[in-house]
């Protein structure tokens, strides 16, 4: 009787074990050993799609950035739309991979995608009048915002226990133990707050950029 076939190893396969490793147990648990023995073939075989650790890492990483919508710089969207798109597309797509958020931080390197999302942000923001340096500056902003968004949760920061909070020590943190409870309402409530407050801001700064009501 034939011995069952295993499944063929590809990048993709490589990438999305990966990922789900990483998503699972956090960026220190991923290694070529671990990796391996969770695809069911030896350490040297990954090496025939990636040479190093690295590799594999920028590879799981663009795939994430892959799913950031890019496309309201592309449509002649005006930059105010244009950035309150990206920016919420942006943190969905690291938001269910938070653990990846870290090593994304870095920047784009050479990783296709990313350098594709930059450009598409840099470019729609020149496109719409912005100064060159000023439009780097912005999307610098809005992916430190992003991320810092993405990377935590400021409801899972306060145990859901009322006795840790003494009305004594603390007035003013009385329903603090309910945020838990309200996690994703907390945290998105307060991204779209900051997220409109970013750009609001920018457009008081730059009046002149900003099209006319309706158009």
């Amino acid at each position: 009787m034939a011995r069952p076939r295993k499944p063929l190893l590809s990048r993709e396969r490589i990438v999305s074990t990966a990922l789900a490793l990483i998503d699972s147990e956090g960026l220190p648990a991923l290694s070529t050993r671990r990796l391996a023995a969770e695809l069911g073939v030896s350490g040297p075989s990954l090496y025939n799609h990636f040479t190093t650790k690295d590799e594999i890492l920028d590879a799981v990483a663009d795939t994430v950035i892959a799913k950031v919508d890019v496309s309201a710089f592309e449509t002649g969207t005006d930059w105010r739309t244009g950035l309150l798109d990206w920016a919420r597309s942006y943190r969905a797509a690291l938001a269910a991979h938070p653990h990846i958020v870290p090593f994304l931080a870095q920047g784009p390197g050479r990783r296709p995608a990313g350098l594709k999302m930059a450009d598409a942000a840099f470019g729609g923001m020149v496109e719409a009048g912005w100064p060159p340096a000023q439009a780097t500056r912005v999307c610098a902003m809005v992916r430190y915002f992003v991320a810092g968004s993405a990377l935590g949760s400021f409801a899972r920061g306060f145990v859901d226990d009322p006795s840790a909070y003494d009305p004594a020590d603390y007035p003013h943190l009385g329903q603090a133990h309910l945020l838990a409870e309200h996690q994703r309402q907390v945290d998105e409530g307060a991204f779209e707050t900051g997220l409109r407050a970013l750009v609001d801001g920018l457009a008081l700064q730059h009046p002149d950029l900003v099209p006319p009501e309706g158009r």
